[in-house]
């Protein structure tokens, strides 16, 4: 390291690198070239300006000679890498002192990286000899451009042909736009980045919007042309690259708004200048010239701006913005690739988002903000509706993937159709009825096509059969189908604008798509166009099968709806919404059969269960088709449904029996009736589970157990959804469900001994009272739930514990942490109910699953102890801490009593040893359950903590940051060492901070008293914290400068 290095031969080298770079810069390969530089600079960062105080003016004169200004320039791109924003191997101090010493020289390094640019621009410049443009460019035609630029002389000078440059100043004004954006990375927005520099920046911009560059490398095609295209190109991005990086500072001067106004309108001038039509081009040809690169830069543009600055620049009255819209729905809807147009429906997403939260906070002017923008919307709405139709859009949408799914789960084509719904439910949301206008005739005209599929329907020997063959025919109807599937989907979306407050205003809107998707469900139910026969059945049958599906997926989304007009219709004229509910489930009971296609079962049963849940008419168990599910679900030689659809249809029959009916007096609830009723339909679906119990004490043969464990597991997968569904409902809802369940619960108990060995079931048993534990605590009532407590505790031995963790996977960790989820929800329990057992949870979790994980590497079970010890803690407090009203009265003993004290400190121990783990998760977590017990209880305040764990913690979280290992949390861990510390500062001060730095190694004495005298004594949080900081980095820096000194080095 350069520390180490004799004073004599620091002024050699120093002396002679720049003159080898001098003389050989020309002659070196480029990347011995930039090792040297990165060199010198280096020397730089450590001596300048004391012992190296020609450093920076060596780089200004390089700048400044023509022959050596692309090397000057390398030389200050490099300066501002390491010296604005250095690595660690510098103390605060110099840090702070480069910044200082940066900033004095910015105006002069802008002034001279403006002069570079403009001289070559102007020496190139053909502005003398070119003809003026013909008036076919249409460059000067009526434009928006004196509108935005304000002033004819700027207009002029953007409108002047863009230059030829050669290659060294390609190469030289590269060099200095690359300087700009770094130096742009990092200086504040000030007067130094004066209004020639942004107009010489805009000018570069100009060199990825020209397609002349390109067209002249392909006419000529010298691979020399093509190279020169590309660097003009290349020019455009990185003028782009300094304008974002402007444009992504958030904070604005008051001065420096103006320049963002000129910024703004000289770039959409640019975009003008990309998305003109003209004879020649079209807007899509224009930017597939581009490079997709500079594309993406002037996307990003448009969402800063949007994002940061448009709630700024909006006031102003010279700028237009309805007329920039404009201009930005040209450049969204002629983007060359998929992934650009997604972009830049995010930025609309932005607009809209911020024109709905401007309606909110300003609800006076709502009107005059929707009138100003009302047409750009509506173009918007009918422009994204087209284009994920088949019908305008077929040869786009058909390159996108329905296959391959992405991290999000969903395929390309489904984003593609999310993003756009997204868009039309916003212009819903501000605009509804030309929203609904726009959407409802479209919908309409699709829909004929479908209902029109009846009359071509013909039996045959084999079944039912389509009568459309004709290949163009075919086409025609797959790509109908599949709109239809979309604009569905679409009116799904838009559900939620109907209810609510504009119930009644846009009633007779929503009844009339309520009314087409009932009709269309029940069509699709009826001709049994999922078992049709077609001519191309690859793809007709998925398509008629995913329309059927759909529809049903729509009619569901106005669940809500249907219940908000039952509530409001139910006692005067409730036939038209019997009418509705019965003819909807006429549609869904003949596709509740396993014969049916999963997709269109499992519709059917979500709509089914949103009809039982959601909307709760009185009538719903009155009529026929539901009871026939009834009588099919409860018959046991009935073919059982997949496991999915069995779960919905179930949790759809107790939701009927068990959801007090909306509107109506507890006496007029049936409940004994319906209690009857849901016992003998849980008797039903668990009569061979319940058998189970007289033949699990039995050895099991092979067969049998898998026998066995498939009844198991389709019984409490249906129990556990039928009670997780109610958990949240009224007492006497939960109270039937437990009464009906509680033999099987029962039976669990008895069953869970014989399959502790078996992970798989435990797994699945757990998961089932897990949620009777959320659900039904309070109906299981304490004995029976102690029982259960009991029986587990006895089960898990420290030997279960370890066989379960350490040989059985995934699945065996997985039943030990939902074992102590459900002791979480134990220890939760308000009240002396539960108080009993918290001896014999912290003892298992201290003494016997503790021991096993702690040591492990893997996160495992980790988190979920942790959180159960914490959950001890937060909701037991009294377990160790006996507070009395009378202490805190009497002053004078205000330490309050402790109790348990063995447990509660080994419960800190292990929470302290989490701190030392590599798992950053865990970390983090533990952090904030500390942190929270002491906001809620005080934690560092008590005594046994500040005694004897308060300085020992802050030195683990001292010590985690100096070893960088979880850097993400650099915050998080400051605050927590100031929230401790100030418990006691004077402690920390005179006695914790000598003591941490005389326990450091590495350092000498004298470097521990600057660090010390370094720490400031102050006691606000952020001085604090960043004087923690300080003391880190300094820290480091230290070490690593003696751990790079030659051997005997004498240390002053």
């Amino acid at each position: 390291m350069w520390l180490g290095v004799p004073s004599q031969d620091k002024m050699e080298i120093r002396s002679c690198l720049p003159k080898l770079l001098l003389a050989h810069h020309k002659t070196l390969p480029y990347f011995i070239r930039n090792k040297l530089c990165k060199v010198i600079v280096d020397i730089g960062r450590q001596d300048w300006p004391m012992f190296y105080h020609d450093f920076f003016t060596n780089i200004l004169q390089l700048i400044q000679s023509p022959v050596t200004t692309p090397l000057g320039l390398i030389m200050l791109k490099t300066t501002s890498e390491e010296l604005a924003c250095p690595r660690e191997d510098l103390s605060v101090a110099r840090k702070e002192e480069l910044r200082k010493l940066l900033l004095d020289q910015v105006q002069t390094v802008l002034g001279l990286l403006t002069g570079i640019l403009e001289s070559i621009w102007d020496k190139h410049s053909v502005t003398s000899a070119t003809p003026p443009p013909s008036p076919s460019s249409g460059e000067n035609g009526g434009d928006l451009l004196s509108s935005l630029l304000q002033s004819p002389s700027a207009a002029k000078l953007l409108n002047q042909p863009i230059p030829i440059l050669d290659t060294e100043s390609e190469y030289i004004c590269s060099l200095a736009l690359e300087c700009l954006a770094h130096l742009f990375s990092w200086i504040p927005l000030s007067a130094s980045i004066t209004p020639s520099l942004l107009t010489t920046i805009f000018h570069f911009a100009r060199f990825g919007c020209d397609t002349r560059a390109r067209k002249m490398s392909s006419v000529n095609g010298s691979s020399q042309n093509s190279v020169l295209g590309q660097e003009r190109g290349r020019l455009g991005i990185l003028a782009m690259s300094c304008i974002n990086e402007l444009m992504s500072k958030n904070c604005v001067p008051m001065e420096f708004e103006e320049y963002l106004l000129r910024m703004f309108q000289q770039t959409f001038y640019l975009l003008q200048k990309i998305t003109k039509e003209n004879n020649a081009h079209t807007v899509k040809s224009r930017l597939e010239e581009l490079d997709e690169s500079y594309i993406e830069k002037f996307t990003d543009f448009l969402r800063l701006f949007v994002s940061v600055h448009l709630r700024r620049i909006e006031s102003y009255s010279q700028f237009p913005v309805v007329e920039f819209l404009a201009l930005l729905f040209k450049y969204t809807f002629h983007q060359p690739t998929h992934e650009g147009y997604f972009s830049c429906l995010d930025i609309w997403t932005l607009f809209l988002d911020y024109l709905t939260s401007k309606i909110k906070s300003r609800l006076a002017d709502k009107e005059a903000v929707l009138n100003r923008y009302e047409d750009a919307l509506v173009l918007l709405l009918t422009e994204v509706l087209n284009r994920i139709q088949f019908r305008y859009n077929q040869a786009q949408l058909e390159e996108l993937d329905d296959e391959t799914l992405d991290d999000d789960q969903q395929t390309e084509w489904q984003r593609y159709l999310r993003q756009s719904l997204e868009v039309v439910a916003k212009v819903m949301e501000l605009l509804p009825t030309h929203a609904f206008s726009t959407l409802f005739p479209v919908l309409q005209d699709n829909l004929e096509v479908y209902l029109g599929l009846q009359q071509f329907v013909v039996t045959s020997g084999t079944g039912q059969r389509l009568n459309i063959t004709a290949e163009n025919d075919c086409r025609r109807l797959h790509c109908s189908l599949r709109d239809l599937s979309s604009l569905l989907q679409a009116v799904g979306r838009l559900a939620e604008y109907f209810i609510g407050d504009v119930f009644a205003a846009r009633f007779n809107d929503a009844l009339t798509v309520v009314e087409r998707l009932v009709k269309v469900t029940l069509y699709g139910s009826q001709i049994k166009l999922y078992n049709i026969e077609t001519a191309v059945p690859s793809v007709l049958k998925p398509d008629l099968i995913d329309v059927h599906a759909q529809s049903l997926a729509a009619l569901q989304a106005y669940s809500h709806w249907l219940a908000q007009f039952y509530s409001e219709v139910h006692r005067q004229n409730p036939e038209q919404i019997i009418s509705l509910v019965s003819t909807a489930l006429e549609a869904i009971i003949p596709l509740i059969s396993s014969k049916v296609q999963e997709k269109l079962l499992l519709s059917a049963c979500h709509l089914l269960v949103s009809l039982a849940t959601t909307v709760r008419p009185v009538f719903l168990i009155r009529i026929p088709a539901v009871q026939k599910v009834f009588n099919r679900i409860t018959d046991t030689s009935a073919q059982r449904l997949p496991d999915k659809a069995q779960v919905l249809v179930c949790r759809a029959l107790s939701n009927v029996l068990l959801l007090p009916w909306p509107n109506l007096p507890e006496n007029e609830q049936q409940w004994a009736v319906r209690s009857t009723n849901h016992a003998s339909l849980i008797s039903a679906l668990t009569r061979e589970y319940r058998h189970l119990k007289s033949s699990a004490i039995l050895p099991q043969r092979k067969v049998r157990l898998e026998d066995t464990k498939v009844i198991i597991h389709q019984t409490l997968s249906v129990l556990e959804d039928i009670v997780e569904s109610i958990s949240g409902e009224s007492t006497k809802s939960r109270q039937i469900c437990y009464q009906s369940l509680q033999e099987s619960v029962q039976v669990s108990l008895a069953l869970f001994p014989a399959f502790i060995h078996q992970s798989d079931v435990t797994d699945e048993m757990l998961s089932f009272f897990l949620t009777l534990f959320q659900g039904l605590r309070v109906q299981m009532g304490v004995p029976f739930t102690e029982q259960i407590i009991q029986t587990f505790l006895n089960m898990f031995t420290r030997e279960q514990l370890a066989e379960s963790i350490l040989h059985e996977g995934s699945t065996g960790c997985r039943v030990v942490e939902k074992f102590l989820k459900i002791l979480q929800v134990v220890v939760q329990e308000p009240g002396q109910v539960f108080k009993p057992f918290l001896p014999s949870i912290i003892s298992l979790c201290m003494e016997q699953v503790y021991p096993i994980i702690a040591e492990r590497s893997s996160p495992d079970v980790k988190a979920e102890l942790f959180e159960l010890l914490f959950r001890v803690l937060h909701h037991n407090w009294r377990y160790f801490f006996k507070s009395s009203v009378l202490a805190s009265v009497q002053r004078g003993i205000a330490e309050e009593q402790m109790e348990n004290e063995a447990q509660f400190s080994a419960i800190m121990q292990a929470f302290g040893q989490s701190f030392l783990q590599p798992d950053i998760h865990l970390f983090k977590q533990n952090l904030f359950y500390l942190e929270t017990l002491n906001t809620k209880q005080k934690l560092y305040h008590k005594k046994i903590f500040r005694t004897t764990m308060l300085f020992q913690f802050v030195n683990v979280l001292l010590q985690v940051l100096v070893h960088k290992s979880h850097d993400l949390l650099q915050e998080e861990i400051g605050i927590a060492i100031y929230n401790m510390a100030s418990v006691d500062f004077d402690s920390f001060y005179s006695a914790f901070l000598t003591e941490f730095l005389a326990s450091c190694d590495g350092v000498d004495s004298n470097q521990k008293n600057v660090l010390g005298r370094n720490f400031k004594m102050d006691r606000d949080l952020p001085s604090f914290t960043q004087n923690v900081h300080r003391l880190v980095n300094d820290l480091r820096y230290y070490r690593l400068c003696n751990d790079s000194l030659p051997p005997g080095t004498v240390k002053l």
